[in-house]
C-alpha cells in the first residue's frame, strides 16, 4: 500500500501514520524525519537543505524530493509506505507522481484526515508548547487550507476523507476500513 496522509497541523496524521504502518506492515515515512536525518548525517541533501535554512530561506522542492526519493529507493519502501507531510503542494505531489512512474508504480490512495478547526484548536492548545497560542493555531490553519486545496483537487480520484474525531483506535479503524476497497 502506499499512501499519502493530510490534515491539518493537530489531525493526527502521526498518530495515525504511525499504527497504519504496523497494520499495512509498511513505513512510516515523515519529511520531519527526513530533514533531521538528513541534517544529522550530513548527506549531500542535508548540507544544501542546511544552507538554505541557514539563511532563513524555504528548502527548494528538489532538495525535499531528492530526499523521498532516496528513502523510497531503501528496501523496506519497496511494498509500499505511508508519507506524511509530503507533498505537501501540487508541485510536490506532481513529482512524487514522476518519482512512482519511474518505478512503475503509483499511490493506491490519499487519506485526508477531516476535522473542525475547533478542535483542532483544542487538541493543540492542549499540547502546552509555547508558540501553539490560538491566534498562531489558527493562522497556521489557514496557511494549511490555502495550500492544500490544489493538493486536495490534484488528488481528487485517489482522496479518502476520514472523520478523524474519536479514540485513536476509531479512527485507525475507520481508515482501515476506507482502505480496503483500495487494496
Amino acid at each position: 500500500m502506499r499512501l499519502v496522509l493530510v490534515g491539518p497541523p493537530g489531525a493526527g496524521k502521526g498518530t495515525q501514520a504511525e499504527r497504519l504502518a504496523e497494520r499495512l506492515d509498511v513505513p512510516h515515512i515523515s519529511t520531519g524525519d527526513l530533514f533531521r536525518a538528513n541534517l544529522r548525517d550530513e548527506t549531500p541533501l542535508g548540507v544544501e537543505a542546511k544552507r538554505y535554512m541557514d539563511a532563513g530561506d524555504l528548502v527548494p522542492d528538489e532538495v525535499t524530493v531528492g530526499m523521498v526519493r532516496d528513502r523510497l529507493a531503501d528496501p523496506d519502501a519497496a511494498k509500499g509506505f505511508i508519507l506524511d507531510g509530503f507533498p505537501r503542494t501540487a508541485a510536490q505531489a506532481e513529482a512524487l507522481a514522476a518519482l512512482l512512474a519511474e518505478n512503475g508504480t503509483e499511490l493506491d490512495a490519499v487519506v485526508e484526515f477531516a476535522v473542525s478547526d475547533d478542535v483542532v484548536v483544542q487538541r493543540l492548545l492542549g499540547r502546552g508548547r509555547s508558540d501553539d497560542t490560538e491566534d498562531v493555531i489558527r493562522r497556521r490553519q489557514q496557511v494549511y487550507r490555502q495550500d492544500t486545496t490544489p493538493l486536495l483537487e490534484f488528488y481528487r480520484d485517489r482522496l479518502v476523507s476520514v472523520d478523524a474525531v474519536g479514540s485513536v483506535e476509531e479512527i485507525t479503524d475507520r481508515v482501515t476500513d476506507a482502505l480496503r476497497d483500495k487494496r
